[in-house]
């Protein structure tokens, strides 16, 4: 018999995909130029020029064998290194490469790190809406359960309300995403000390640690002044889960880590436990190439000023339109309020009428909010005003 579970998600396409899948095909049909596509983050910036010139440089000056062969599960030491030495520049994290374990992006990070902490079908992971839609997926293949937390729709910090409610003994972590996607929020220092505090609180009653798994692919991409609270600073018991698609715009090498600081509680069990998780998923040994990439190219950072004129751009043109967002400060992305409440309704509607493609909010836990990813052209941005102005005046 096949397995039923895994049936259902192999057939069923998340709701960013099914999107991005139809804009394809209509595409095809109608010319790419008239299909205004907002519906994945697939990072339109080129990779800073060092990339390019490392992956030229070793592929002719590094030994070829070397260059293919596997890896260590973890990573090169050579590259857990250079990991560490950069966040101890940037954050004093105390980090070493031992505990580092290099992945095949974050995704792969997430599930091995909740795998490793889930003892059995009792224990809960939180997840604050709104969320990345795979989290289910992903905290789900611990064999946890997945406990969501309602969105604080006033500004998208944390509805505390409802996490004090949801917190029991049986929680084992809170997933904490930011820059969030998809809102594109920047938790403050504020929210993340209150947060620790409760944590701490309850953590000392149920008498056993709590975690927080901390998502962080956007880390780089904030605008502005604003700046990203290292949470280890904020709460010991952290676990670092990260990627460079992103900050480098390399989604498709597949590279990221997890990484266990020195103050968190049982860090060296825990850290055993990733490399087990790790096993048994088969996520081990990442791609050689691009970990000596990012050996050479982890200091290096992005050049945001193409997302955000975009993110300007589009902020400024919908709000003056009517709609309503919490001005995202961070990734690529805006959660934005449905003119009629229905997220799901306006996004097909939107689809069908305008070939506008935005991700409903319901796979994000809001379903009142759709998302735009807006790491697309500016020149698609300013083409595709008429049809948002189109569809909030039909309502």
């Amino acid at each position: 018999m096949a397995n039923k579970k895994f049936y259902g998600l192999g057939t069923t396409l998340s709701p960013i995909r099914k999107f991005f899948a139809y804009g394809l095909e209509k595409a095809k049909e109608v010319g790419a130029e008239n299909v205004y596509d907002f519906s994945i983050g697939n990072p339109s910036i080129p990779a800073p020029a060092l990339v390019n010139e490392t992956i030229e440089d070793l592929a002719h000056n590094y030994d070829s064998v070397k260059l293919h062969g596997y890896s260590v599960a973890a990573g090169h030491e050579s590259t857990r290194r250079a990991i560490a030495d950069n966040l101890n520049e940037r954050f004093n994290a105390g980090a070493t490469a031992d505990r580092i374990f290099c992945t095949c992006g974050c995704n792969p990070a997430l599930i091995i790190t909740g795998k490793a902490l889930a003892e059995s079908e009792e224990d809960e992971i939180i997840v604050l809406a709104p969320f990345f839609p795979e989290y289910r997926v992903i905290f789900g293949a611990s064999g946890a359960q997945v406990r969501v937390v309602a969105a604080d729709e006033r500004d998208f910090q944390i509805n505390f309300g409802e996490l004090e409610k949801t917190i029991c003994k049986n929680t084992i972590a809170v997933v904490v995403n930011s820059p969030n996607n998809p809102s594109g929020v920047v938790y403050t220092e504020e929210t993340l000390k209150k947060m620790a505090e409760l944590l701490k609180a309850r953590a000392e009653e149920y008498g056993h640690p709590i975690y927080i798994i901390a998502d962080e692919p956007y880390r780089e991409l904030v605008y502005g002044e604003v700046k990203v609270p290292y949470i280890p600073d904020i709460y010991a018991n952290t676990i670092i889960c990260y990627s460079w698609s992103k900050s480098l715009s390399l989604p498709g090498e597949r590279l990221g880590y997890i990484f266990v600081p020195p103050q968190c509680e049982d860090g060296d069990v825990i850290y055993a436990c990733l490399r087990g998780a790790a096993r048994e998923v088969g996520s081990v040994c990442p791609p050689a190439l691009i970990q000596k990439v990012v050996e050479k190219c982890v200091g290096c950072e992005p050049d945001l000023a193409a997302y955000d004129e975009n993110r300007q751009l589009l902020y400024d043109s919908l709000t003056e339109m009517g709609y309503e967002m919490a001005k995202p400060d961070g990734a690529f992305y805006m959660f934005v309020k449905a003119p009629n409440g229905d997220a799901a309704a306006f996004s097909e509607k939107a689809m069908k009428e305008q070939n506008l493609l935005v991700v409903p909010g319901t796979g994000f836990g809001c379903p009142g909010y759709f998302r735009l990813s807006y790491c697309v052209s500016g020149d698609m941005i300013r083409r595709s005003l008429p049809a948002f102005r189109a569809m909030i005046d039909s309502y």
